[in-house]
């Protein structure tokens, strides 16, 4: 009898890696495997590049890497290995933010940036993704982010800015709210706001996408249906509420800004840093 249960039953040392991995389950489950996961955070502008509008009070520059910082050190004390595309006020050209993500296999890209409009009454957060990989990092990231903010949720949409469309790892673009706007400028003057949003993207980051969301694409019945679950109970809505019509919102592919009009029509956004020019390609002569 005593035989059966040594061939039965393992050592008794054997036991011991075993409660390590049901306790770091129970406990840790998210910094355990962070140690295998890299986050490129890509602050957005800097140098001669300030961010936003001209004449822009509040720049963009500076509120990004303060965000961006405070990110970083979240992230590291979860036990990820964080890589940083800016860590001073210094100009990276875009194909150089996209060449450091693309370096780390396995990587996660986030791009934080910070919005702007002719007109100051626009305001709220907006999350931008393009490849197919990204839609639940997006979703995750925004439904924290909007649930620490008071603000108006813009919603997630998938477009092709460059630093999305040119890395080949699960990549995010933030637009962290309005510097334009009086309360959100204010707010993001605001250490311990600032403090709030970074802690919002980090809890964004360290939940793994739902596998279902893998591939999907903004709009369709599915994508909706999966994601609704998830952040329904956020007042969160995916798509994006309210989708802009052509005439509602326009982006300029230009390799310095994009702009965008606000629902009414009475302004226009500029943003720089986050796309680039495609050629055109040349009609065939017969």
């Amino acid at each position: 009898m005593i035989k059966l249960l040594r061939l039965i039953l393992p050592p008794a040392r054997s036991f011991v890696p075993v409660a390590a991995l049901f306790a770091a389950c129970a406990f840790g489950a998210s910094d355990v495997r962070a140690q295998s996961r890299t986050i490129v955070i890509d602050p957005g502008h800097g140098g001669h590049d300030r961010g936003g509008v001209p004449g822009q009070r509040i720049s963009e520059k500076q509120m990004t890497l303060d965000v961006s910082q405070r990110l970083a050190r979240i992230l590291e004390a979860s036990g990820y290995r964080v890589v940083m595309t800016r860590n001073s006020d210094v100009f990276i050209p875009l194909g150089t933010r996209v060449a450091t993500g693309n370096s780390y296999r396995g990587a996660t890209f986030v791009s934080v940036h910070f919005n702007s409009a002719q007109r100051a009454g626009a305001n709220g957060i907006e999350t931008y993704y393009y490849r197919g990989d990204s839609g639940g990092l997006a979703a995750n990231i925004h439904r924290h982010v909007v649930a620490a903010v008071p603000t108006e949720n813009r919603g997630i949409r998938r477009r092709g800015f460059y630093v999305l469309r040119q890395t080949r790892v699960p990549s995010v673009l933030l637009e962290l709210g309005f510097l334009t706007n009086p309360r959100e400028g204010s707010l993001a003057m605001n250490a311990a706001h600032r403090q709030r949003l970074a802690e919002a993207v980090a809890r964004g980051i360290r939940r793994q996408p739902p596998p279902a969301t893998r591939g999907l694409v903004a709009g369709s019945a599915r994508s909706a249906d999966v994601l609704a679950p998830t952040i329904r109970g956020h007042d969160v809505v995916y798509p994006a509420p309210r989708p802009p019509r052509r005439s509602q919102a326009r982006y300029y592919r230009s390799s310095r800004s994009h702009r965008a009009s606000d629902r009414k029509r009475a302004g226009s956004s500029k943003r720089s840093g986050t796309t680039s020019p495609r050629k055109k390609k040349k009609k065939s002569r017969r």
